[in-house]
């Protein structure tokens, strides 16, 4: 799971209008990079959650085919969890559960 649902506070300005997973470094966002190193260690399907400014997050993915993996998104705009509600033992035997059932 990768967690980019944070406010970005210590970024700010820069989180204003751009959320942190989507700054850029060495010219692409900071979440292509991580999508991509877990593409490449092998993981095919991995769960994002996104909070602020988390359209930017939903869209960019979208623009981008999500990397050729299947990408679950725990959507938690309307509400904020700390770590530990994003990690939660439901929310990944959700979505692993999910997948199970589509594979059967």
């Amino acid at each position: 799971m990768i967690f980019a649902a944070g406010l970005g506070t210590r970024l700010k300005p820069l989180t204003d209008s751009t959320p942190k997973a989507l700054l850029p470094i060495n010219g692409k966002p900071m979440l292509e990079h991580v999508i991509l190193k877990l593409k490449d260690a092998g993981f095919h399907q991995i769960a994002i959650n996104v909070h602020h400014l988390g359209d930017q997050i939903i869209n960019f993915l979208a623009a981008n085919n999500n990397f050729g993996i299947q990408i679950h998104i725990s959507d938690e705009r309307d509400y904020l969890l700390d770590t530990g509600g994003g990690f939660s033992i439901r929310k990944i035997s959700y979505v692993v559960g999910a997948t199970a059932r589509r594979a059967k």
